[in-house]
């Protein structure tokens, strides 16, 4: 017998085809907080779907599985699932319906009602085990299951959050306890014995504490002494250059290699000013992680790291490490920085009333790579790069005292250099460079050498776990396995990081530039608030080279593109001009 595949709009459940099984996609998640092997995961999730298609004689032909990414997270922007969201759309998917194993770990929150009208859209079913099949449209009951799972999600996830930042306060508080993050410039990590955990410790978990770092210690109470001696930051940051002495980048460049290392910064000073750390005792909830609404309320959050107000800060109850600063000098250090931007009568200077420079954090100096900064001179605004003589002496760089480059001559050349990349005439060839540039060779290489980090992660361990066995000193090769884990860790994440990325095809990427219209007109038309947001969505970067009075523009558009791109799934790379 020969049935055509005919689908209607809003079917619900799979059509039935003689001799033929039915054909399911699977979708299942799983994420760091959820401290499970991803493999483990995928297996029970997808046991779990089998378990309930195969009696009625369905068959999973394509997987879309989630991995490290928070159930937070909407679908538009999760790899996987924005990939199954495409594929709905094509008449010859491949499959009939999805089949989802565990709803807690697809949908949170309202995902569901937002998610689902796409199904029944494109006559797509959706089966869970949790209404025993395909989620009916029209039944009031599916509704109210998938909706309260989503709100057991969200529940489950704010339940985490709440216990482990209570556990991490009470550590800090009580113990005083090191709770991870890299040292203060000043102090380095030493092992502080096993984790009091068991199972933690079995796995050779260590504690770790601050100790003074006797090459940097001594640079951090000299900051103390001139700043109370009546020295600026500026002039503090100028001496220790001029002197030789590393910056907190230069000196570990391991944990900072995205941070410049030329010289002191005047950030760098007040950081140190202000870190209650060098008294002693341990602080921690000096910032959180915030979740802000994105314009598309179906595009959900991102996350911001914000400062808390200092009367949130968890101190310890006494000294968890050795000062290197008093009380009394801290106290006196935080007393003259907050009189600082006062007047004599106590009253805070008024703030220059704000300019909207819309290249803002976008360009940077060609001699130094610093980012230039807006100023605003002849009733115009500019951008300028100052640099200390004592940082060039030191950097042994040729750098003038002040760079300066007028923003309407940049945006002069800019908008026309978008017209021409975006016109007709030359879409193909650059749709066709954004397209390669997400196979880049550096990508492929770190990729690679993250694997072999893995590889030779896992070798030693069984090696160590094997000399444990044999009867080696616990502490020692405890330590080994610690440092081994921590290495491995780091590789995971770069790997996840490179791996994660979702490419897109030419065609893919021609029907969202299409989509995005006339971007000369757009730049013209729009204020200058909205021109930055479209610059940083298309991810531009630009680079003055004061020497030949020239500027490189790189448009690296960011995945993101939830302003420019409603889909918010662009993620092409790289455009180049002059």
């Amino acid at each position: 017998m020969t049935t055509d595949r005919k689908f209607t709009r809003h079917r619900t459940t799979p059509p039935a085809f003689d001799d033929q099984p039915l054909r399911f996609a699977f979708y299942g998640r799983v994420s760091t907080e959820d401290q499970q092997d991803p493999e483990a995961s995928r297996a029970w999730q997808l046991s779990r779907s089998r378990a309930l298609i195969e009696p009625v004689g369905g068959q999973v032909v394509a997987e879309f599985f989630d991995i490290g990414l928070s159930r937070s997270l909407p679908w538009k922007r999760r790899p996987e699932a924005s990939r199954l969201l495409a594929a709905l759309r094509d008449p010859r998917r491949g499959f009939d319906a999805v089949v989802i194993g565990e709803p807690q770990r697809a949908f949170y929150g309202n995902q569901f009602g937002l998610t689902f009208p796409l199904f029944e859209h494109y006559g797509v079913a959706l089966w869970v085990p949790e209404v025993g099949g395909a989620v009916d449209p029209g039944s009031d009951a599916h509704d109210l299951v998938m909706a309260l799972y989503g709100g057991m999600s969200k529940g489950e996830r704010n339940r985490i959050k709440v216990r482990v930042r209570s556990a991490m306060a009470a550590q800090a508080a009580t113990e005083g306890r090191f709770l991870g993050g890299r040292p203060p410039y000043g102090y380095r990590l030493v092992d502080a014995g096993p984790h009091p955990n068991p199972s933690k410790a079995a796995d050779g978990r260590r504690l770790h504490r601050l100790e003074p770092d006797p090459l940097t210690a001594p640079f951090v109470r000299r900051i103390y002494a001139e700043y109370l001696a009546g020295n600026g930051i500026f002039a503090i940051a100028e001496g220790l250059t001029r002197d030789g002495v590393l910056s907190p980048s230069a000196y570990d460049r391991r944990r900072n290699p995205h941070r410049t290392t030329t010289a002191w910064s005047k950030s760098a000073i007040r950081v140190i000013l202000t870190n209650p750390r060098y008294t002693g005792r341990q602080v921690w909830n000096k910032q959180r992680k915030t979740e802000i609404l994105i314009d598309d309320v179906a595009l959900g959050h991102e996350t911001k790291l914000r400062w808390n107000p200092t009367h949130e800060w968890i101190y310890s109850g006494g000294l968890a490490h050795e000062p290197l600063i008093d009380d009394e000098t801290f106290a006196r250090v935080q007393t003259l920085i907050a009189s600082a931007g006062r007047r004599p009568d106590g009253v805070m200077k008024p703030r220059a009333s704000k300019r909207n420079y819309v290249l803002s954090g976008l360009l940077r100096c060609g001699i130094c790579q610093r980012r230039m900064t807006g100023s605003f001179n002849n009733d115009r605004n500019h951008y300028r790069c100052t640099y200390a003589a004592e940082y060039t002496d030191a950097n042994r760089i040729a750098h003038p005292r002040s760079v300066y480059v007028r923003e309407d001559h940049i945006l002069e050349q800019l908008h026309p250099w978008l017209a021409r990349a975006f016109s007709p005439s030359r879409l193909t060839t650059t749709v066709q460079a954004m397209a390669d540039a997400q196979h880049d060779d550096v990508d492929q290489q770190a990729i690679k050498a993250a694997r072999e980090t893995l590889a030779t992660c896992a070798t030693r361990l069984d090696r160590y776990r094997a000399a444990l066995d044999s009867g080696a000193d616990p502490t020692v090769v405890s330590r080994w396995i610690a440092d081994v884990q921590a290495e491995q860790l780091t590789a995971e994440a770069a790997l996840r990081r490179l791996t994660g990325r979702r490419t897109m095809s030419p065609d893919e990427i021609r029907r969202i530039v299409e989509a995005l219209g006339n971007i000369t007109t757009v730049l013209r038309d729009a204020d200058p608030g909205d021109k930055a947001l479209i610059y940083r969505e298309l991810g531009l970067t630009l680079t003055y080279r004061p020497t030949a009075r020239t500027v490189s523009a790189q448009a690296t558009p960011n995945g993101s593109c939830t302003r420019l791109c409603p889909r918010g799934d662009l993620n092409p790379h790289a455009l180049y001009g002059h």
